[in-house]
This record gives structure tokens, C-alpha cells and sequence, in this order.
């Protein structure tokens, strides 16, 4: 999955609350997610195809419906890219202390 489609999906309210909901209460119908959320059924399935498509849900067949699940596999990359930015951002400030201790030290 395109890191930029798990993006675009996490920045919408509603389908990061959607994300909760399904990690903490499991496999939903839209029909039963909808009862929880100020918005109608199609409302919640055009997030949720927004979420499906960005690899952070799946669609199983139960029955005549179907039920959504969340996949976490795509929030453990964007885990990883954002743990790889606070490390190179940890190493630059790093640097940065040395420096000014160097510095510091020379002038004295």
C-alpha cells in the first residue's frame, strides 16, 4: 500500500474514530457502525472504501453483508517512516549538542 493513501485516509476524523471502533469492538457491518456515528450508512461506507482502498481495512462476506475489519499491517509502516524521521531528527540534534559542547570547550 502507498504510504501516501494511509495518509490521506488518517486524515480524516472520522475514519480514524472508525479505526478505533473496529480495533476495539472487532468486525462491524456499515449498518452497525452507522449507529454510532452522526452520519448515514453511505456516509460511513464511502469512508470506509476510503480505508479499504489505503489497506488499513478489509471486507469480509457474512451472510448478505459484510463486515469491515481493521488491518493494522499499514499502520506499522507509517509507525516505522515516522520512527525513522525521529531518528534522524534525534541523530541531528546530537550532532548539534556536540557541537556547541566542542565549541564551548575551545573557548574556555
Amino acid at each position: 500500500m502507498s504510504v501516501e493513501l494511509v495518509f490521506n485516509a488518517l486524515g480524516e476524523p472520522i475514519r480514524r474514530q472508525l479505526l478505533e471502533t473496529l480495533s476495539i469492538q472487532g468486525p462491524k457491518t456499515a449498518t452497525e457502525l452507522a449507529r454510532s456515528y452522526p452520519i448515514t450508512r453511505q456516509g460511513i461506507l464511502k469512508h470506509l472504501h476510503v480505508l479499504q482502498q489505503a489497506g488499513l481495512v478489509s471486507v469480509r462476506q457474512h451472510g448478505r453483508g459484510k463486515r469491515y475489519e481493521l488491518s493494522p499491517e499499514p499502520l506499522g509502516e507509517i509507525s516505522h517512516w515516522a520512527e525513522a524521521i525521529g531518528g534522524r531528527w534525534e541523530d541531528r540534534l546530537q550532532r548539534l549538542k556536540g557541537m556547541m559542547e566542542n565549541g564551548e570547550e575551545t573557548e574556555r
